[in-house]
């Protein structure tokens, strides 16, 4: 059992209020939050938190961890070309062990970050499985397919496969987009995702010109044309959404689906800006990820986060278009509902023991006149000071607890990076 004491929690729960007290765990679960008791248990550790806050972890809804090896390596340029000519061509080099390796490098980022779930969209889904699993962490695999219908058949395998694998470990039908794939598919996995009654997700108008070419190929936005096949029968969601109307809202809200946001990496490829407002004053489902290292070209919540709120407040022309709480809790509880992961949303008793503790002493979060607000439009990931896992300190105050050494991960990553961009 491990005991953090003399706290500041934010548990999440509505409504959101700040509470002086303590939280015990107990294997991979919280066993209390509250006063401090008169007479204590036996700990394995007692930690005094200091006036520190403890809050849940970040989850990152919507990743390609190992595309860390292709950061900054393609800057400067639109989606469509930075895709098609400077990442494909050198994802086509990657081996398992690359991946394995490159997902080790974004694992010592999301945690310093505060990051305890990754919703990871990438090839070779054992290797991320492997330094997930290795690392402490947790990942929910999303199907990556594209092309034809003969390809959801691997969709399956793979969902077959690892949807039971291991406790931290979860899978989601999902293909790469509409504009990579063909009607075929799209039909194909609508009658998988019926018989297993399973959700789907997929990029979604991320662009202007995505958005206007699925109008053209099929007479409905993306949106619209994927519900018409009864994709959606069982939920699901979409990654960006910056070009959505009112009319794609609508399906998105009718089926439960999740809006999954990525306004760095929207605003880095010039894509626009998701229409957030709308979406929350409309009651959609919203969770934040980053998109991949190489386009974003962090793997850092608080950047999000701001980004999500600031650029609400510009692309309104109104300095109230967005709450800060309401972005705090898409990073935080939507992204975990997101990914499935309702045994982690909270920090709550029975709940599992994902949390962080924000170093709130920092001259960057004084005075603390409005926590939840602070964390937005004034924190950033050093201020994290501890992350947990599953009820596992993976990272504290710098340091690592892994199994590996960030040493040894970022020597091997350079090897790889030099042989695959040459």
């Amino acid at each position: 059992m491990i005991r953090f004491y003399n706290a500041k929690i934010l548990t999440m729960e509505e409504p959101l209020t700040v509470r002086d007290g303590e939280l015990w765990t107990d294997g991979d679960t919280i066993s209390y939050i509250g006063e401090t008791h008169a007479e204590l248990p036996q700990f394995e550790r007692e930690i005094n938190a200091d006036g520190n806050l403890l809050m849940p972890s970040f989850k990152n809804a919507h990743t390609h961890s190992a595309m860390t090896f292709l950061r900054s390596f393609a800057e400067d340029v639109p989606l469509q070309t930075w895709l098609f000519e400077k990442v494909f061509p050198y994802e086509d080099r990657l081996t398992a062990e690359d991946v394995y390796a490159f997902d080790r490098l974004a694992i010592l980022e999301y945690l310093a970050a505060g990051t305890t779930a990754f919703f990871d969209m990438y090839f070779y889904p054992d290797s991320t499985v492997q330094a997930a699993i290795e690392s402490g962490m947790r990942a929910v695999l999303c199907g990556s397919i594209n092309g034809s219908a003969k390809d959801v058949e691997r969709l399956n395998a793979q969902f077959q496969k690892f949807r039971h694998i291991h406790p931290r470990i979860g899978y989601r039908l999902g293909f790469h987009a509409e504009y990579t794939s063909d009607e075929s598919l799209h039909r194909e996995l609508a009658r998988l995702a019926q018989a297993e009654k399973e959700p789907v997700f997929t990029h979604i108008s991320e662009t202007k010109a995505e958005h206007d070419g699925c109008i053209e190929r099929h007479g409905a936005s993306p949106a619209q044309y994927l519900e018409s096949l009864g994709l959606w029968e069982y939920g699901g969601g979409g990654f960006h959404c910056v070009w959505f109307d009112q009319a794609d809202r609508a399906v998105f809200q009718r089926r439960g689906l999740w809006f999954i946001t990525c306004p760095c990496s929207n605003a880095k490829l010039a894509s626009g800006i998701a229409p957030l407002k709308e979406c929350l004053a409309e009651g959609l489902l919203l969770a934040v990820g980053t998109d991949g290292p190489a386009s974003n070209n962090a793997l850092d919540p608080f950047k999000e986060m701001y980004l999500g709120a600031v650029l609400q407040k510009l692309r309104n022309m109104d300095a109230a278009a967005i709450p800060a709480a309401s972005v705090l809790r898409a990073a935080t509880v939507g992204s975990a509902r997101a990914m499935g992961l309702t045994d982690c949303d909270v920090l709550a008793q029975g709940k599992q023991a994902d949390l962080i503790m924000i170093d709130l002493h920092a001259a960057n979060m004084q005075p603390a006149h409005h926590i939840p607000e602070s964390l937005v439009l004034s924190g950033d990931r050093s201020n994290v000071k501890l992350t947990m896992c599953a009820g596992k300190i993976l990272y504290e105050n710098g340091e690592y607890f892994i199994g590996v050494s960030p040493e040894e991960i970022l020597k091997d990553t350079a090897q790889r990076i030099a042989r695959l961009t040459q």
